[in-house]
């Protein structure tokens, strides 16, 4: 939309096009701004993380951030599915950690020259204005965030939950 003729009942705007449309309210809007983690600003023994440095940890956990986990859904198919996997997923780990009698548990990538990428490949301008913001994922697992239902299942549903970029005390 172009311009706002006003607001009020009959009012009229402007289009691009040149065409008026009558409107009790016309709301122009450029979309959100994204903020990994709403913004809350996260620190280790006191220095601050930076997200877009850290790395995804099976799309979960954040490299050198421990006891941390948060859980985002596939672009490309069931939000929920991927939820429930990546739930499941952190329960077994921290059941795993109590067995072991751990209290912590910290994503490390062991090849510090690994290649990355933005960790969401969506073509949202709500997400291409915030990818240098966000955290990246590597080019190979467990750093590679799936967007594929069958690869969470085999990865996140049936896998295991230690690994050894995945380190416990």
């Amino acid at each position: 939309m172009g311009e706002q003729a006003g607001r009020g009942a009959g009012r009229v705007a402007l289009l691009e096009s040149g065409r008026e449309l009558t409107a009790d309210l016309v709301v122009t809007a450029t979309g959100l701004n994204v903020q990994a983690f709403g913004g809350i600003p996260m620190s280790v023994d006191g220095e601050p993380v930076r997200l877009a440095e850290a790395i995804a940890f099976k799309g979960m956990m954040l490299s050198g951030v421990p006891n941390f986990a948060y859980a985002i859904g596939c672009t490309n198919s069931s939000w929920t599915l991927k939820i429930g996997l990546l739930c499941e997923h952190f329960c077994r780990l921290l059941a795993h950690m109590d067995r072991q009698g751990h209290r912590i548990c910290r994503p490390e990538v062991a090849d510090p020259a690994m290649p990355t990428r933005p960790f969401l490949d969506f073509a949202a301008g709500y997400i291409r204005r915030a990818v240098d913001a966000l955290p990246r994922q590597g080019d190979r697992g467990p750093w590679q965030t799936s967007t594929s239902y069958r690869d969470d299942v085999r990865t996140l549903g049936a896998g295991q939950v230690t690994d050894p970029e995945l380190h416990f005390s």
